[in-house]
């Protein structure tokens, strides 16, 4: 006789009941989707985008709380703002006058002009104020050298006397920066001894030296920024990472220097952010 095959299936073993393989459950598919949907775009770095909106209206709150501070430094800052204005404007539709005998085609374009030349003459009067309260005071040069736009490695504070003198050394693609605070006399004596402490790691690259001052050879506080970053180019992207790796063996602060002076309180980081744009 012949054999009667069972007409019971057997339950699928292994993974019963489950997705496609390699996926997750229906339900907690779903879950991640509206998470991922809550957070929002995710940058390169990781981190949430922020919307342009919300950027347009923390930098406008910046930049009001920054003419609020200059204005009580400077009372004549809205009127030179006007004049500049003005001015330019003016300039713009006197062209398209005699030019084109058109006074209103240039219209838009000087009103963006003047509006363009007001921002300039906020924004220098803006740095001006910034750097005549810092101006004088310990951690001045550092506020500044860290301010610098482009990949400068800064080591505030590597040496300095109880008379509160600093020496801070920058890394960058001229090559060593020394840049001295204080007294001139006891200044030098700190740079020389920093040139002899990193004699043997630097090898050959070029270091120089910057005394801050307004005496004779020395770089005054407003330029010291322009006068590093006009520094010739001596080493390359590689060069400059190699040589940052030997120098982190010398260690960076010595002394318990102020990263960057804050007078008025809180208020003066909204200058200090707009002079490191610029």
């Amino acid at each position: 006789m012949a054999r009667s095959r069972s007409t019971d299936t057997s339950a699928p073993a292994g993974k019963a009941g489950r997705g496609p393989a390699g996926g997750a459950p229906g339900r907690s598919t779903g879950a991640t989707a509206v998470s991922s949907s809550k957070t929002g775009k995710v940058g390169k770095d990781g981190k949430p985008k922020v919307k342009r909106l919300a950027k347009l209206k923390s930098q406008a709150g910046m930049i009001r709380q920054a003419y609020t501070l200059t204005y009580r430094n400077d009372p004549k800052l809205p009127w030179i703002m006007l004049i500049a204005f003005v001015v330019v404007a003016a300039a713009v539709e006197l062209f398209g006058l005699l030019v084109f005998s058109s006074p209103f085609l240039f219209l838009p374009i000087a009103v963006l002009l003047g509006l363009l030349a007001a921002l300039i003459v906020f924004g220098r009067r803006a740095q001006g104020s910034a750097y005549r309260q810092v101006e004088g005071q310990p951690g001045a040069a550092s506020w500044v050298l860290e301010g610098m736009r482009g990949d400068w490695r800064v080591s505030s504070g590597v040496a300095g006397t109880r008379e509160f003198d600093a020496l801070h050394r920058v890394l960058g693609r001229p090559g060593i920066v020394l840049v001295g605070e204080g007294t001139p006399q006891r200044v030098r004596g700190l740079i020389a001894q920093e040139k002899r402490r990193i004699a043997k790691v630097v090898g050959d690259t070029p270091i120089y030296d910057v005394v801050v001052g307004d005496g004779e050879g020395e770089v005054p506080l407003k330029k010291l920024s322009t006068h590093v970053m006009k520094l010739p180019r001596n080493l390359s992207g590689a060069e400059v990472n190699a040589l940052s790796k030997r120098m982190s063996a010398l260690g960076g602060s010595r002394m318990p220097v102020p990263g960057g002076p804050l007078p008025g309180g809180r208020q003066m980081s909204v200058s200090q952010r707009q002079v490191r744009r610029r």
